[in-house]
């Protein structure tokens, strides 16, 4: 019996040192498996969270264009209204500081001053003679010239005092209707009502210019104010019907190119 053993003893060694080398095997096999997981699970972990980081950027870039396209639609809102009111603002500065103009008108209100006291000097009483009884002629104070009355009304514009105003330029063209200042003492009257946010007034006046003085420079700058009063009102058609009539019958002023830059926001 035990020499029928003997040759199966390396059989039964060779098989029982492959049975564990295999379950060796497996376990090693095993362990890389594990490692292979966590190792994809942290590569999977850390593109989640690139991916994550990506998406926020993306977020935050999309939220960055969004808002700049807000700003950019209140930028452009902006500058239309800022070129609109530099437009106002302009044509208000030529007509009440235009220095050629108003340093003609200085000049002219001077002669006129000066006029007025060569009157007034002339017209002194000379003193009565010894025995003489009759009474004094009545001394008429000599009346302000027109440019002297402008003058005035526009001083008192620049205060604000535009019930004094229009008594200025009222007194001018009562007194000197056929001036070559009335025009612009019938503008200013209008003016000083749209100042005062009395529009009816003011276009009622406005209306006046353009009809007695079209050959003025105010006639023009009356008509776009007019156009201005339709708009306030929101009488959009009113308004075209005004600005192109300003544009056909002035079409070399300045207010003539403001008239096209609004037509072009008419809807």
């Amino acid at each position: 019996m035990r020499s029928w053993l003997k040759p199966l003893a390396p059989v039964a060694f060779l098989a029982t040192g492959a049975c564990f080398a295999t379950r060796t095997d497996v376990r090693v096999l095993q362990n890389d498996l594990a490692v292979m997981r966590q190792e994809a699970a942290e590569r999977d972990s850390r593109q989640r969270a690139r991916i994550d980081s990506l998406l926020e950027v993306l977020a935050t870039v999309n939220d960055s264009v969004r808002a700049a396209n807000t700003r950019m639609a209140a930028f452009q809102v902006d500058v239309r209204e800022d070129l609109y009111s530099l437009g106002q603002n302009l044509l208000t500065v030529q007509e009440l500081t235009g220095q050629s103009q108003r340093r003609l008108q200085e000049l002219r209100a001077s002669l006129e001053q000066q006029q007025l006291e060569i009157q007034a000097a002339a017209a002194v009483a000379p003193a009565p003679m010894p025995g003489d009884t009759a009474a004094p002629a009545a001394i008429v104070p000599p009346q302000p010239g027109p440019n002297q009355l402008l003058q005035l009304g526009e001083d008192q514009l620049r205060r604000t005092s535009y019930a004094t105003a229009r008594r200025a330029f009222e007194d001018l063209l009562q007194q000197y209707p056929e001036a070559d200042v009335a025009a612009d003492a019938q503008y200013w009257i209008a003016y000083s009502y749209s100042e005062e946010r009395n529009t009816a007034a003011a276009d009622s006046v406005y209306a006046l210019v353009i009809e007695r003085y079209p050959q003025s420079v105010r006639a023009a700058t009356s008509l776009y104010r007019r156009a201005l009063i339709q708009r306030e009102r929101n009488n959009l058609a009113r308004m075209r019907t005004m600005l192109e009539e300003l544009i056909r019958r002035w079409p070399r002023t300045d207010e003539a190119i403001l008239a096209q830059d609004l037509l072009k926001q008419i809807p």
